[in-house]
């Protein structure tokens, strides 16, 4: 007992340290997704000209790129160790910033799809920071794990649409052009510190974790990962359907791109400023009652937005959207982290982001058609039962839970 004891306590100043690394990484590298998510939709509707129903497929390419990351990314780093697998991830995303910015200067938009999906790509590893952080620690450190990484996101909040704001007009009279090469920036700063990780006895790579332990069929198949599956895709998409075509609302409705961009910032930061205190609520009140308040806040958003089109109705919706993923993901994330083994761990993570951020990427994509189509209002009214989905499933969870008990 006493050997166990020592081992553990020895473990968590690497894994505080590491996590911070990464902590510090999501602050650049993530400060990518508010830069697309924020002007991704504009500039599409910038590049297409009069016809503006696909202006939000650069926002989906961004989410496909995620998606069809997620497997590669996962694979990558139990071959080259978590350190060597975000410095290439941190590669990809300068390449994403380049293109993207080149080619809203020359008017390609299948080019700029092409960038943002190289973004996406790019943010599969970033993905991965919280995986790296809760696999370094011993079980009860995982969920402030989680929660530090994306704690990283309340600077990567006000770093990103501040880009958006000081380089945005930088090849006047081509908007947005500055921010996409910005994005290389963020990416090489991001690399640098994910450079500083401790070595890999510290940080240890994932190398046996696509093998070994038991099929990927029998872990799927488990309630707890079904239900944090659900949980996690219906508040991802959810949020990224809202998300994607608020922007867009608010430049309809005459509010502004500086007010849209402010939106989005005050909508990230209400994502990750939550995640100081999300890991100890989850070990006070357990990951069902977390998750169960975002789903709570996610409805809240929905109707906040249905009550009217004035600024503040944007922003408290945005705001309630923000924290209401925050708990709904931290916790399905946590909850996820039970149904594996350490030697399972590579594939799984891989598989349940691709199935995430495949949905989130189909939610996007609907979200610029449904705007274009039906407006803003019938936008929440989808999220509604996508929330009320993940509920059940959640409810179910528990009452089986507690007739097992």
């Amino acid at each position: 007992m006493t050997a166990a004891v020592t081992v553990v306590d020895r473990e968590h100043p690497h894994a505080r340290r590491n996590t911070l690394v990464l902590a510090s990484a999501a602050a650049f590298s993530g400060a990518v997704p508010p830069i697309a998510i924020s002007l991704g939709g504009l500039t599409g509707a910038y590049l297409l000209g009069s016809d503006k129903s696909l202006a939000t497929l650069p926002v989906s390419a961004y989410n496909i790129g995620v998606a069809a990351g997620a497997i590669p990314a996962a694979l990558l780093m139990r071959w080259l160790g978590r350190r060597r697998g975000f410095i290439l991830g941190a590669a990809f995303g300068i390449a994403a910033g380049l293109i993207a910015g080149w080619t809203v200067v020359v008017g390609s938009f299948a080019g700029f799809v092409l960038g943002l999906a190289t973004a996406g790509f790019a943010g599969a590893f970033v993905q991965q920071y919280r995986f790296a952080a809760a696999d370094a620690g011993n079980p009860a450190f995982r969920a402030k794990a989680i929660s530090w990484v994306l704690a990283g996101g309340v600077a990567a909040a006000v770093i990103g649409p501040q880009t958006v704001i000081f380089t945005r007009d930088l090849f006047t009279p081509i908007p947005f052009a500055g921010s996409f090469f910005a994005i290389s920036v963020l990416a090489a700063i991001g690399m640098a510190i994910v450079a500083m990780l401790g070595g890999e006895a510290r940080l240890p790579p994932p190398r046996s974790s696509g093998a070994g332990g038991r099929r990927l069929s029998t872990i799927v198949r488990q309630p707890r990962f079904v239900v944090a599956l659900i949980c996690a895709i219906g508040a991802y998409s959810a949020m990224s359907l809202l998300m994607t075509a608020a922007p867009l609302a608010m430049v309809g409705c005459g509010l502004g791109t500086d007010n849209a961009a402010l939106g989005i910032q005050w909508h990230v930061l209400a994502m990750f400023l939550p995640s100081f205190i999300t890991g100890s609520l989850i070990a006070r009140f357990g990951k069902e009652a977390i998750i169960a308040v975002g789903l709570a806040l996610l409805t809240a958003c929905a109707l906040v937005a249905l009550a009217g089109i004035q600024l503040m109705n944007f922003w408290a919706a945005l705001i309630l959207l923000g924290v209401g993923w925050n708990f709904a993901f931290i916790g399905a994330t946590t909850m996820l982290t039970e149904t594996y083994k350490m030697e399972e761990r590579g594939k799984v993570q891989g598989f349940n982001d691709f199935l995430v951020f495949g949905s989130v990427a189909i939610a996007s994509l609907s979200s610029g058609h449904l705007f274009a189509t039906v407006g803003w209002a019938r936008i929440n009214w989808v999220a509604l039962p996508i929330v009320g989905t993940c509920a059940v499933a959640l409810a179910v969870a528990v009452v089986a839970r507690r007739r097992t008990a």
